[in-house]
C-alpha cells in the first residue's frame, strides 16, 4: 500500500525498520534506518536484471534486516513535476505491491522527493571524501539511497520534536488553568 510518510512510520511495528530505495534503469541503490529511525546506513546495491529477481533480492533484504517499510525515492524534475523517470519508479513500486509472493511481505510504501540526491552525493564523494571514479561508480547508489533515507528519518524526527513541543505547550496551558 502507498502511504504518506508518516502514515508508513505510524505503521511500523517494534524494532521493524525502514529500508531506503534509489532505483535506477541498471541498479537499486539500498540503505536501511535503525529501528530508531534515527540514522540511514548504505548497505548495498542490487543490479536489476528481472522484475521477478529484483523483487525476490529485495525480499531477502526485507527478511535480513526486519523491514517494515520502504522509502522510495521519487525522482522528479526541477519544477516537481513527474517525468519519465519518476512513472519508472512508480511502475517498480506498484509492481511490487502487485506481488506479494515475490517479497514474501504486503508492502507498505512511501515517497521521497530525491531531487538532486546523486548530485549531491557525487559532489561530496569528489569535495570532501576525494573519492576516484571508479570507487564512486560502486557506491554513489547505495549512499543516494541512505541519503534519501536521511531526508525522510530527518523530517519524521522534526515531526516527533514538533509533537512533543506542542504536547508540552498544552500541559504547560493546564498547569497555568489550575493556578
Amino acid at each position: 500500500m502507498i502511504h504518506t510518510l508518516s502514515e508508513l512510520a505510524a505503521r511500523l511495528g517494534k524494532n521493524q525498520r525502514l529500508l531506503g530505495l534509489d532505483v535506477g534503469t541498471k541498479t537499486v541503490g539500498l540503505a536501511v534506518a535503525d529501528p530508531g529511525l534515527i540514522v540511514a546506513s548504505p548497505i548495498g546495491t542490487l543490479k536489476r536484471t528481472k522484475f521477478t529477481q529484483d523483487a525476490r533480492e529485495l525480499g531477502k533484504t526485507i527478511r535480513d534486516y526486519g523491514i517494515g517499510g520502504l522509502v522510495v525515492g521519487l525522482p522528479l524534475n526541477m519544477d516537481g513535476t513527474e517525468g519519465p523517470r519518476a512513472e519508472s519508479v512508480r511502475a517498480f513500486a506498484n509492481n511490487l505491491l502487485e506481488r506479494p509472493d515475490l517479497l514474501g511481505w504486503e508492502a507498505e510504501i512511501a515517497f521521497w522527493d530525491e531531487r538532486l540526491s546523486t548530485s549531491a552525493v557525487e559532489r561530496f564523494m569528489i569535495g570532501e571524501a576525494d573519492m576516484t571514479r571508479k570507487r564512486r561508480d560502486e557506491v554513489v547508489d547505495k549512499m543516494a539511497a541512505a541519503y534519501i533515507l536521511q531526508g525522510a528519518l530527518d523530517m519524521l524526527a522534526n515531526q516527533r520534536r514538533l509533537a512533543a513541543e506542542a504536547d508540552e505547550d498544552e500541559r504547560g496551558d493546564e498547569d497555568y488553568d489550575r493556578d
